[in-house]
């Protein structure tokens, strides 16, 4: 790092060196004075530049991979399940709704339409007493009828 600092100090010096010799040789009887700033703005901009790239930790980029995790001590409560009347199909919907997945993605997945998605759905709320999703997902795995 310090090693990099004095490299930036040496290498400004030796420009506004630079600069000051063609100033007196060439810049000043041939050039105007705005030809002269650009040349100066540019030769620093670069050099800032450089200088940020070099003392400037690298951006790095955070990378969330979803990872699945399995349930393998699950035990399906077959009697909460009769008690509470759902049919296979509403089931399977809340298995798929506890997985993540929306109304339509459900319907692709097990070839319903929308519409039937929807009425299993509220079949489902009824049948478990609840108003949310979050909310009828909670109630099935409390009483085991989901993992």
């Amino acid at each position: 790092m310090k090693k990099t600092i004095l490299l930036y100090g040496v290498s400004l010096a030796l420009l506004v060196l630079l600069l000051k010799i063609l100033q007196y040789k060439y810049l000043i009887m041939d050039l105007s004075v705005e030809v002269y700033a650009g040349v100066i703005a540019i030769v620093f901009t670069a050099t800032g530049i450089w200088a940020g790239s070099k003392l400037l930790p690298p951006k790095t980029k955070e990378v969330m991979i979803p990872i699945e995790v399995a349930v393998t001590d699950f035990t399906l409560n077959e009697s909460a399940l009769k008690n509470s009347g759902l049919s296979s199909r509403e089931l399977e919907v809340l298995q798929l709704m506890a997985m993540g997945y929306s109304n339509q993605e459900i319907a692709d997945k097990i070839f319903i339409s929308i519409s039937t998605v929807k009425s299993h759905v509220a079949g489902i709320f009824l049948k478990l007493d609840a108003k949310r999703r979050t909310q009828a997902i909670q109630k099935a795995k409390e009483l085991s009828i989901i993992a």
